[in-house]
């Protein structure tokens, strides 16, 4: 009675490591399908170190949104989608314990919308204050929008509101320069000009 104990109990051992098995093939083949269905992208993200206040660089991969019959039940297009991931991605902070993140972490992303090249944006209340660990709110904001102008080349603008109260409506111009202009740790690219002469150079 013993030797069939042993050998039921070896037979459900077997059958519970196949169930594990499968699982982890179920698991990976919904991943590649994700993969190849939605692809993914290298964005980048830009948070300051908590001591020296220089710019940190993190990339990560988001993945990345394709014309499909499903954005047109949810209203929402792919361009916007993939914005949307950006700005909710960027909320979360940065990975390193000794950067800041941008915002308080309590800040959630009300709504977005994509249109005509410009992007609106409204952030819950909390985005009005600086997170604990330091910064400045006016900064911060010009950090996202720049890193949202660099990420996706074909926003032309980005308007914040906080709570559903426009944000920084005059600071329009400030934001533009920023996001043009700033070269951080090479993060963006070099101006149009240095890259032709460079082109140059090369011939």
């Amino acid at each position: 009675m013993s030797n069939n104990f042993r050998y039921a109990f070896g037979r459900f051992s077997v059958s519970k490591s196949g169930f594990f098995l499968l699982g982890l093939l179920i698991l990976g083949i919904a991943v590649l399908i994700e993969f190849f269905t939605l692809g993914l992208a290298r964005r980048t993200f830009l948070f300051y170190d908590i001591d020296s206040g220089v710019v940190i660089v993190e990339n990560r991969l988001l993945p990345v949104s394709r014309e499909d019959a499903s954005y047109v039940s949810n209203k929402s297009s792919p361009r916007e989608l993939d914005i949307t991931r950006y700005v909710e991605e960027a909320l979360l902070g940065p990975v390193s314990s000794n950067s800041m993140p941008l915002f308080p972490r309590e800040t959630r992303l009300r709504s977005l919308l994509y249109r005509n090249g410009t992007v609106y944006l409204d952030l819950s209340e909390e985005a009005a204050l600086p997170p604990p660990e330091g910064g400045e709110v006016f900064l911060n904001m010009k950090t996202l929008y720049t890193g949202i102008r660099r990420n996706f080349p074909f926003v032309r603008e980005v308007r914040f509101f906080i709570a559903g109260e426009a944000a920084y409506a005059e600071a329009g111009a400030e934001f533009r320069q920023f996001a043009e202009t700033s070269n951080l740790k090479g993060f963006f690219k070099p101006p149009q000009k240095n890259v032709a002469k460079k082109r140059n150079s090369e011939i």
